[in-house]
């Protein structure tokens, strides 16, 4: 008999959702350089195609984008090849590791990208780093970002808010993507609404369909928001 088959366990494991691996690097001064936006999330969520429409619907600022890829540069090319900003203002930074590593634990590559970019254009205003594809637990290092969204969609089921995690629990802003395809997949908007709404303690939360609204309105005035608030600051 093994040794530990005479005590299983009687009781779940409880775990805190919003329990996160320890910063292990300090904010930056913000002063004097360009507000850097994070957008994470699970794999196939929607990350690139909100990264895109944000491109577009904030094309009137001086923006740029870093993207990160395990081993290939596939989101940045898909960017170019949308011609949603000039190919010289998107970074690829390739990880050749999980996703999280490159935006919270070794943040080196990131930031190198947003100075390459920083010293391009001297006049940017805005860099948004999207990382690779990754779980719930996924978060940016604030030595990375100032501000952070995450984005799930529905295609996972109305159960992913209420999962918990980092990623849905202490972003800045949870996005809850591809909402046209809730019918398809038997997923409750208002269970996904509601269990959102209650493990974030208040951060906002968004509903957003590309196909409806192709310029992601709402994410884009959130991030107008936080340009605003540097501006005014």
């Amino acid at each position: 008999m093994r040794a530990d088959s005479a005590h299983p366990h009687t009781h779940p494991v409880s775990f805190d959702p919003t329990a996160a691996e320890p910063d292990r690097h300090a904010a930056p001064p913000a002063a004097g350089r360009p507000l850097r936006i994070g957008v994470g999330g699970p794999v196939g969520s929607g990350k690139t195609a909100l990264v895109a429409a944000l491109c577009r619907a904030l094309a009137d600022l001086e923006l740029a984008v870093v993207t990160n890829d395990i081993y290939t540069t596939e989101d940045a090319e898909f960017l170019r090849r949308a011609g949603v900003l000039d190919p010289a203002r998107i970074e690829a930074v390739q990880t050749g590791c999980c996703p999280h590593t490159a935006i919270r634990d070794d943040i080196t590559a990131n930031l190198d990208a947003v100075e390459a970019l920083a010293e391009r254009f001297p006049a940017l205003r805005l860099v948004i780093i999207e990382s690779g594809g990754d779980n719930l637990t996924a978060v940016f290092s604030r030595g990375l970002v100032d501000h952070q969204i995450f984005v799930v969609d529905v295609a996972g089921g109305d159960k992913v808010p209420r999962k918990g995690g980092p990623g849905v629990t202490t972003a800045d802003l949870l996005v809850i993507n591809k909402t046209d395809l809730a019918p398809l997949v038997g997923a409750d908007l208002d269970v996904m609404s509601g269990d959102a709404h209650r493990v974030r303690g208040g951060l906002p939360v968004v509903l957003q369909s590309l196909v409806d609204t192709p310029g992601a309105p709402a994410v884009a005035e959130w991030v107008r928001a936080r340009l605003a608030a540097v501006t005014t600051g």
